[in-house]
């Protein structure tokens, strides 16, 4: 059974953890390669930067930004590639999303996890 989790970056490695991915762009301030026990960065599956900035983690904004991003991830070749990857992985695995926002509930992991769930789900009918 696949089970795909998001977790920010700072909070502490566990085993539970499974596969460890980064999913942001820039790298976490304050965290070094080594404490981040990552199996994978995947900085070309974060959202574009103009997209970002535009979206500046306002929550007011994030629906319009789970929308624009979910097109980036199905429109975007290279994002669309390293999606299918993710799909790859995280079949009949635990992954977890990592990322660096401060809102657990407002950010790009959010999003790339219901795309990634979405996909899977598709693929296996």
């Amino acid at each position: 059974m696949t089970e795909i989790h998001i977790k920010r970056i700072y909070e502490p490695y566990e085993q539970e953890d499974g596969y460890r991915i980064l999913v942001d762009r820039l790298w976490p301030r304050g965290i070094s390669k080594n404490e981040a026990k990552l199996e994978m960065w995947a900085k070309e599956l974060a959202p574009s930067d103009q997209l970002r900035k535009w979206f500046g983690h306002k929550p007011e904004l994030f629906d319009a930004f789970r929308n624009k991003y979910l097109e980036e991830l199905q429109n975007d070749f290279v994002k669309s590639q390293q999606v299918e990857k993710l799909c790859s992985i995280a079949s009949g695995n635990i992954v977890t999303l990592l990322y660096a926002a401060k809102d657990p509930f407002h950010n790009n992991a959010c999003v790339l996890k219901e795309e990634l769930l979405r996909k899977i789900k598709a693929l296996s009918k």
